[in-house]
């Protein structure tokens, strides 16, 4: 089924199943008398399709651009600029010669800007400014320039009605000298006119455009005018200059910093520190020096100087070619290069609609790529040539060295010796810690390594914290950088056999004591054991494993739900290991409690004792363990009160 579109041109339309159309099937059915007087005499081929034209609403396409395509009326500056210095990028195309300075004047309610580029005709006037979309950037003669120009004029001209009730150009087109001067006005309702200008009105070859407030804005104040206009175009390599009755202000200050030439390597850093500080708002750890000539990209990369979240959403500052397009750039580093903000310039990289953003495409991507492999380059150049500025910088950001570290061997293996973690020996390198323990243990949470850290260290076992992001991972890629180290996951079993078993006359003797400790966990799902080891100060210590964990918190979901979740949650339990409570024989108070002819007192103890080793494993209290603890305080109050 094809429906007729402007200029003639038709659009195929796939219907499924259209013959299944009850309305198309009775239309078929019909008969030649049966059909409608408009349809008599002729076939549904034999229809001729009337062509229209779309009409458009200004109004309308105006609240678009404001409320939806851009997010400020502020880039009515950018795309005054932008259409500027493409008219003197034009015109130099064919007069190298021609002058470059962009003027700005303003009173507060009308604002003009002059360019000496190109200019327009009468037929161009019509053409690109009448014609919404239009550009001269799509003529064939110099579609292989587009990349010299910034925007498209079409439809940039349309962002200042955001701002202004009337747009008038004039201007004096410099291919066509004999060509007279043209004046187009136009209103924000949709209308406009065009005047072309009597011979010697206007002299200068290039445009002006003029542009009338809204009542009550405040868009055209010469502050603000000088304020976006610096934010937008101080890196243009033109030279532009804002007027507001207190003489012109000067723009444009380039080359970009980073590009220029600087007596010493001092003086360049700390200019690009102030640039850092006054645009940035942050005084940088450091610089990297970014060159990315495939993708058309340059700048520089500032290291954060404080810690942030590896999800922050980064703010980085693109220009395209010259022009900022945003400062918020959210996809131009490695999600890794969390700590860096960016200032580039680009002549590649593609915008979207709205020109405050990269499309995130093909281009981006490589873009992107090449900008973590030069921050990579500089991590690994400062490892080898300077370590004290690499452990000022790991001090803050060694996160995020961590999270490249994880998909780059090569690095990981340059800052490993950097590189610090959580270890019974304290915060040292992987590096210094397996070579005084092996095998070395993975926890691979924090409170299992909690539960375990002082006991390991007391009996010389090599325990990893890898709880925290990232650790876990790059402590099981070790062996593949080392050989000879051993990494195994730690297992309860581990520390228990670390432990002094007790001789079999004093466990025989602590049988009868044992039992009742057990019988008095056992609601919690503990088992109770007895050995030697150190430190003495530790009286109890509890482990598990991840299953017996599981199978409490399943428990104790069970005791809280209904009696159908309850059914099912019964209906998985589990008979693994249980946790165990490990009572130092070593310990005074321990061999104390043991001796207690009390059954009674001693199951308080045994209850105050698991409860002194829940406590310093950091593990969170569960309901029953909540009870228990209370229980057995109010027990010892109660026995040390009574008579």
């Amino acid at each position: 089924m094809r429906f007729p579109c402007v200029a003639g041109a038709a659009v195929a339309v796939r219907l499924p199943d259209i013959d299944q159309c009850p309305w198309v099937r009775r239309f078929a059915n019909l008969t030649h008398a049966d059909r409608p007087p408009s349809e008599a005499g002729r076939t549904v081929s034999e229809t001729t399709p009337t062509t229209h034209t779309f009409q458009v609403d200004l109004r309308g396409l105006v609240d678009l651009l404001s409320h939806h395509l851009y997010s400020s009326p502020k880039v009515y500056v950018r795309e005054l600029l932008q259409n500027a210095v493409d008219a003197i990028t034009a015109r130099r195309a064919f007069e190298p010669a021609s002058p470059g300075e962009v003027r700005i004047w303003t009173d507060g309610h009308r604002l003009t800007i002059t360019d000496p580029g190109v200019g327009l005709t009468a037929p161009e006037v019509h053409q690109l400014l009448a014609t919404i979309g239009g550009s001269s950037k799509r003529d064939e003669e110099i579609e292989g320039a587009r990349r010299d120009f910034l925007g498209q004029f079409g439809i940039g001209l349309l962002a200042c009605f955001t701002v202004a009730r009337t747009i008038t150009v004039t201007s004096r087109s410099a291919k066509d000298p004999a060509a007279a001067a043209v004046r187009w006005t136009a209103r924000d309702d949709g209308s406009y006119t065009v005047t072309e200008l009597p011979d010697g009105e206007i002299h200068e070859v290039g445009t002006v455009v003029e542009l009338v407030a809204r009542p009550g804005e405040d868009w055209f104040a010469p502050s603000k005018v000088i304020e976006l206009a610096r934010e937008y175009g101080s890196l243009l390599p033109v030279e532009v200059t804002v007027e507001g009755g207190e003489g012109p202000v000067r723009i444009t200050d380039t080359p970009p910093l980073w590009e220029r030439e600087w007596p010493s390597t001092t003086a360049r850093r700390v200019a690009l520190n102030e640039y850092c500080e006054n645009v940035m708002g942050f005084s940088p750890l450091d610089v990297i020096d970014l060159d990315v000539p495939i993708a058309g990209v340059k700048g520089v990369a500032f290291v954060l100087p404080h810690a942030t979240s590896p999800s922050a959403r980064g703010a980085h500052r693109v220009h395209l070619k010259r022009m900022l397009l945003t400062a918020g750039a959210d996809n131009l580093v490695p999600e890794w290069a969390f700590f860096v903000r960016c200032v580039v310039d680009t002549d590649s990289l593609r915008p979207t609609a709205s020109r405050e953003s990269l499309y995130d495409d093909a281009a981006l991507a490589l873009a992107r790529d090449a900008i973590g492999a030069q921050v990579r380059d500089w991590l690994a150049d400062m490892a080898a040539s300077d370590p004290t500025r690499l452990e000022a910088f790991l001090a803050v950001h060694e996160l995020g060295v961590k999270a490249l570290a994880r998909h780059d061997e090569e690095l990981l293996e340059t800052m490993l010796p950097w590189l610090r973690f959580e270890t019974t020996a304290g915060s040292v390198s992987l590096v210094d810690f397996v070579r005084a323990h092996q095998p070395i243990y993975l926890a691979t949470s924090v409170d299992e390594y909690r539960q375990v850290a002082q006991i390991a260290a007391a009996q010389g076992i090599g325990v990893v914290n890898g709880g925290y992001t990232y650790d876990t991972e790059l402590v099981q890629a070790l062996p593949r950088l080392d050989p000879e180290a051993k990494v195994e996951v730690l297992a309860p079993g581990v520390i228990s056999a670390s432990l002094d078993p007790l001789d079999v006359d004093a466990e025989l003797g602590l049988q009868s004591f044992l039992n009742a400790a057990r019988a008095r966990l056992a609601p919690v799902d503990v088992d109770v054991v007895v050995r030697e080891f150190n430190p003495v100060s530790v009286p109890a210590l509890l482990l598990d494993d991840r299953d017996a964990r599981r199978e409490r918190q399943r428990a104790e979901a069970e005791a809280e739900a209904d009696d159908l979740w309850g059914g099912i949650l019964a209906s998985i339990k589990q008979h693994g290991p249980r946790a165990q409570l490990v009572l130092n024989h070593r310990n005074p108070t321990v061999r104390r409690v043991s001796a207690i002819g009390d059954p009674e007192l001693a199951g308080t103890a045994v209850e105050s004792l698991y409860g002194q080793a829940l406590l310093l494993s950091h593990r969170p209290l569960r309901s029953a363990d909540t009870a228990l603890l209370n229980r057995s305080f109010m027990n010892l109050l109660e026995h040390l009160t009574s008579d």
